[in-house]
C-alpha cells in the first residue's frame, strides 16, 4: 500500500511567524491555565464519569496539548523570509501580486508560506499551482495554471512587497 503526502514548505513570512508565536503563547500560557482550573473545579463535583464539564474539559485539554505540541515543534522548523531589494519588479515568496484572468477579473494575493495561507484573505500557498507558475515572473507576464479544472491564464499587472493601497 502506497502512502501520498504532500510536502510543505518550511517558509513563512514574519507576520505570519508571529501569528503562530502568539497563538502558542495564548494557548500555553492562557487557554491551558483556564481550562484546568475548570477540569479542577469540575472534578471537585464528585462523580466524573458522568459530568460533561469535567469530561468536556479533559477532552479540550488533550485538544490544546496536541496544537502546543504542534506549534512547538513547527515554528522550529519554519524559515522567516524577510524580502529583499533584489527581489522588487519579480514575483518572489512574500510578494503581493495583482493578476488579470481571462474574463478580464483582478485578483489579488500575497504568496506565504502554507501554515498561513487563507484565500479569504487573499493569502496563497506558496505550495499552490497558481503561486509555482507565478515564481520569478516579473509585470505583464502571462501565467499558465493547469488546474483540475483545466487550464487558466493569468496577465500579471502588479507587483508589490508592501501591500497594495486602494490607488494601486
Amino acid at each position: 500500500m502506497s502512502t501520498f503526502s504532500i510536502k510543505k514548505s518550511n517558509l513563512i513570512t514574519r507576520e505570519g511567524y508571529e501569528i503562530l508565536e502568539r497563538e502558542l503563547r495564548y494557548l500555553w500560557k492562557e487557554e491551558r491555565p483556564r481550562v484546568t482550573q475548570q477540569v479542577a473545579d469540575a472534578a471537585a463535583l464528585g462523580d466524573r464519569s458522568e459530568n460533561a464539564e469535567y469530561i468536556y474539559g479533559k477532552k479540550r485539554l488533550r485538544e490544546i496539548d496536541r496544537r502546543v505540541r504542534f506549534l512547538t515543534k513547527r515554528l522550529e522548523q519554519l524559515q522567516v523570509v524577510y524580502p529583499s531589494s533584489k527581489q522588487q519588479g519579480k514575483v518572489y515568496f512574500g510578494a503581493w501580486v495583482r493578476l488579470e484572468d481571462e474574463a478580464g477579473e483582478l485578483k489579488s494575493y500575497r504568496l506565504v508560506g502554507p501554515d498561513e495561507f487563507d484565500l479569504r484573505l487573499n493569502k496563497l500557498s506558496i505550495d499552490s499551482p497558481l503561486a509555482r507558475s507565478l515564481l520569478g515572473k516579473t509585470l505583464d507576464d502571462e501565467v499558465k495554471v493547469m488546474t483540475p479544472a483545466g487550464e487558466h491564464w493569468y496577465l500579471i499587472t502588479a507587483i508589490s512587497y508592501q501591500p497594495f493601497t486602494d490607488k494601486d
